[in-house]
């Protein structure tokens, strides 16, 4: 063996060949300055943008929300930029203005924001890749809507060198228009009715998006399970866990179906072959 080792090392010093080379997996950036020429960047603006008047006004809710709790204006602003939750924020106001101790506060955001920890289990495929603050900064830019669109256009978790664009383009819109209503709301808190119902408009823009995403009977199916259990465990469960529940319970659910759907899908193929063999056996013909 040690012979042959030798050998080995004295042929491949004599040969003039150049050694074979394997080709590196091209670099997947998180960001550089060519996504922004990307017509996936421009997609994703645009798919956001659409949305805008939604989310733009659950942002200006948000903002006016702070205000009229009595926050200082700098305070709203930071809790705006650094939480970046609307629901998170909302839910955290009232225990703020009673006094209840930062871990209740703490522990409220938390239980209201839980849906984005199953929003970065699926997210993980992408962007597992990337550094941990690479990371982290795509878990804090994502949202609601971000998190529909991207998985609405990527449902499969291969590589695709218009993901990291159309990400950016997504977010950017996102980030930028909540802000920016956040602020308004934030500096003109005071003078906007409250009777105007804006809040609505946040429910339309997130109606819109859902409605487009069901494709099949699966997916309908998942949609009613999920708001029964939203509507009808509102009560049950404090801190709007229900909604987490409620995800839970969809996720099983669509399981269950996908598994129903295949196993009926397979019995009717062997019901097709089984009847094409018995026609060819009639004919006198193999199978």
């Amino acid at each position: 063996m040690q012979m042959h080792a030798v050998l080995a090392t004295i042929v491949s010093i004599m040969d003039d060949t150049p050694p074979l080379t394997v080709p590196e997996e091209p670099k997947r950036a998180f960001f550089s300055r060519n996504m922004l020429s990307h017509p996936a960047f421009m997609q994703g603006i645009r798919d956001m943008f659409s949305l805008a008047p939604g989310f733009g006004a659950w942002g200006l809710v948000t903002g006016m929300a702070m205000v009229k709790a009595g926050m200082p204006v700098d305070l709203a602003v930071w809790m705006s930029v650094l939480v970046y939750a609307g629901s998170a924020q909302l839910a955290a106001l009232p225990l703020m203005i009673t006094g209840a101790p930062i871990w209740i506060v703490l522990l409220a955001g938390f239980c209201v924001n839980l849906r984005f920890v199953i929003f970065s289990l699926q997210w993980r495929p992408y962007f597992v890749r990337y550094a941990w603050w690479q990371r982290w900064l795509a878990g804090y830019l994502c949202g609601d809507l971000t998190y529909v669109l991207f998985m609405r256009r990527f449902p499969k978790t291969d590589w695709r060198e218009d993901q990291m664009p159309y990400f950016w383009g997504n977010v950017g819109v996102n980030w930028a228009i909540w802000q920016g209503a956040a602020l308004v709301g934030i500096v003109l808190g005071n003078m906007i009715p409250e009777g105007w119902g804006i809040q609505f408009a946040a429910v339309l823009a997130i109606l819109a998006v859902t409605f487009t995403m069901l494709s099949g009977w699966i997916t309908w199916f998942t949609m009613v399970v999920a708001a029964l259990v939203v509507v009808f465990a509102r009560d049950v469960f404090p801190f709007d866990l229900n909604i987490v529940v409620a995800i839970i319970t969809a996720v099983v659910a669509a399981l269950i179906a996908e598994k129903a759907d295949y196993v009926r899908g397979a019995r009717e193929r062997l019901r097709v072959r089984q009847a094409a063999d018995a026609k060819q056996k009639s004919e006198g013909r193999e199978p």
